[in-house]
């Protein structure tokens, strides 16, 4: 039997400002102080377009997620959802999926930050390598349980500190941009046939550019309300807002810095090493804004940068531990993982045991993925596959939960949802087959452990068979994006535009099919009447 969260003693701290500030915390990290460099280096100038591509998909995801978060306020919304829509199969692989991107943003963030201390105490990162020196790592592991300790001490603390760092995370960025728009204004180089035009690499470097380089991951964040809903003040009033709200937000914030960072280039420099060397000139591959900055004899704007190359990703990593004790708080309620993971602290009612175990996943994790350019793409991928579900379990929920308490109906919802499946499709595509056979093998193993599960008598045939769509999804996905064109990876088995017209198609199929697989949920039933 399902419990109200009410009833298990969270508690009930955040307003619209905090569920608001939750979320852009999140979008507003590490991603803003790097993205643009290596958005600019797949993609050039056309990395514009990444980001309003980028924008557009995650703004679709935040409508269809407004209506889900206020109508089902729950910790870890994210792995309840699709429990209610599809049963334990789609509930497991997406809060599998979830896990796997929750869990490994936090260590990301401690990276960024790594890299960016670098830049002024050289010991820390190797740039030939691209990677965390001995010492950085340790580094990093102190940043992943200084984050740890913060949500440890309860909900008022990471009230205190997400609010306060998300001021500065937002006025320091956005001033920012405007600065260096103002001061450095060579417009010529977004277009300079010099440096390869607008599209230096082609039209569809812009679109492997939204999955691979940071835009998703910053986008993405906007999800740190939903998985807080259990602690607000008045979810099914704020969550919605606060989504939509912060990915606006969000989007103008990071158009104006993509734009301020190609203005802001020197154009000597850009000859020198071209928009996709920018990684390898020294004076801006570790800490980009602050770099142009000092090249530009704003050193003042450089000292600020320099604090908030600490504040913006230190402030997401808070954000994003908070959120994935909720996520593997959901999981233990769904029954995956043991119930000892949704016990809270009997002094500051936070989810304790999950806090430890991601911080010794999170610590593991950087193993595998000792930078931060390389962890990103994997994490988009994944992060973008756990939310494909929200838009097909909210048209399941509208036929099977009709009566539900929605204080956000989602209008022209039969379009946008289809729309929103259809490009998460595709971003997941575009990210070509070099990510994604970690990425998708990754959540592969989610089936097999569900497997197990399954055997061992933690599963039910009726929601076995309402899962296949999405595991026959998974497998395809990784097909496509392995016999795909050459431009995104693939064998060219099926060349360009047939590959992307194939995936168009077959997300359709899989939509409408996965709509069909919903089934009725009697835990539903329990949690509307604690709602009420």
């Amino acid at each position: 039997m399902a419990l109200s969260k009410r009833e298990m003693g969270f508690k009930h701290e955040l307003g619209l400002i905090d569920l608001t500030f939750a979320s852009l915390g999140g979008i507003i990290g590490s991603g803003w102080i790097l993205a643009s460099l290596f958005a600019s280096g797949v993609a050039g100038p056309a990395a514009i377009i990444s980001w309003i591509i980028g924008g557009i998909a995650v703004l679709l995801l935040g409508l269809v997620y407004s209506e889900l978060g206020g109508a089902l306020p729950e910790a870890g919304g994210i792995a309840r959802y699709p429990q209610y829509s599809h049963g334990t199969l789609v509930s497991w692989v997406m809060g599998w999926a979830a896990w796997l991107t929750y869990v490994t943003v936090a260590p990301a963030e401690a990276e960024a930050i790594v890299q960016i201390v670098n830049s002024y105490y050289p010991h820390f990162y190797n740039a030939t390598k691209g990677v965390m020196t001995s010492a950085g790592f340790a580094f990093a592991v102190v940043l992943t349980i200084i984050f740890f300790v913060v949500n440890y001490y309860g909900i008022g603390m990471f009230k205190k500190v997400n609010t306060t760092a998300t001021w500065f995370k937002l006025v320091v960025p956005a001033g920012t941009a405007l600065i260096l728009i103002a001061v450095a204004h060579h417009f010529g180089n977004i277009t300079n046939p010099h440096f390869g035009g607008f599209a230096p690499s082609g039209f569809a470097a812009s679109l492997t550019a939204v999955g691979t380089t940071g835009i998703v991951f910053a986008y993405l964040g906007f999800r740190q309300a939903i998985d807080l809903a259990g602690e607000a003040k008045n979810p099914t009033r704020d969550v919605p807002r606060a989504i939509i709200i912060a990915i606006l937000i969000g989007i103008v914030v990071y158009m104006l810095l993509e734009i301020s960072f190609l203005v802001g280039v020197d154009p000597a420099s850009l000859a020198k090493y071209g928009w996709s060397g920018l990684t390898k000139y020294t004076a801006i591959s570790s800490f980009p804004f602050a770099g142009i900055a000092s090249l530009l004899g704003l050193g003042w704007l450089s000292v600020i940068l320099t604090v908030d190359g600490f504040v913006s990703p230190g402030g997401t990593g808070v954000v994003y531990t908070a959120s994935t004790s909720r996520l593997v708080f959901a999981l233990a309620e769904n029954g995956y993982l043991p119930p000892g993971l949704m016990k809270l602290h009997q002094k500051f009612a936070v989810p304790a045991n999950a806090l430890w175990l991601n911080l010794i996943a999170g610590i593991v994790a950087m193993g595998p993925f000792p930078a931060w350019s390389k962890i990103i793409g994997f994490i988009s991928i994944t992060g973008f596959f756990a939310y494909i579900t929200g838009p097909v379990a909210l048209m399941v929920l509208r036929k099977t939960a009709p009566n539900l308490n929605r204080p956000v109906k989602l209008g022209g919802a039969n379009i946008i949802t289809l729309l929103s499946f259809i490009i998460g499709s595709l971003i997941i595509y575009w990210a070509s087959w070099g990510f994604n056979k970690y990425a998708l093998g990754a959540i592969a193993i989610g089936v097999v452990i569900y497997a197990f599960m399954y055997f061992t008598g933690r599963g039910k045939a009726k929601e076995v068979k309402s899962g296949i769509w999405l595991v026959v999804y998974l497998v395809v996905m990784g097909l496509m994006s392995y016999f795909g064109s050459t431009t995104f990876g693939g064998t060219n088995a099926i060349p360009a535009p047939w590959d992307t017209v194939s995936i168009v198609v077959l997300s359709i199929v899989f939509f409408y099919w996965g709509i069909g697989s919903g089934i009725p949920n009697d835990e539903l039933e329990i949690l509307v009447k604690d709602l009420d």
